[in-house]
């Protein structure tokens, strides 16, 4: 599976991957504070289990940040 991650194209070898599933395998130790957008439309964290990524789907991650 070919998906874009923050602008990055990366390969899995998997055919159906949660976006949980997506971000165990990418960020696993730093989930908290983040948000996540499929194709431009934000994922709440209540789904991430259950809303699967398609091939040549564009996800972006995004972290929180603290500072003023």
């Amino acid at each position: 599976m070919e998906l874009k991650i923050n602008q990055q194209i990366k390969h899995f070898n998997a055919e159906s991957l949660s976006v949980q599933s997506l971000l165990d395998l990418e960020i696993p130790n730093k989930q908290n504070g983040i948000a996540v957008a499929v194709n431009n439309t934000v994922v709440p964290k209540l789904n991430w289990n259950q809303h699967l990524v398609q091939e040549t789907d564009e996800i972006l991650i995004i972290s929180a940040t603290q500072g003023g």
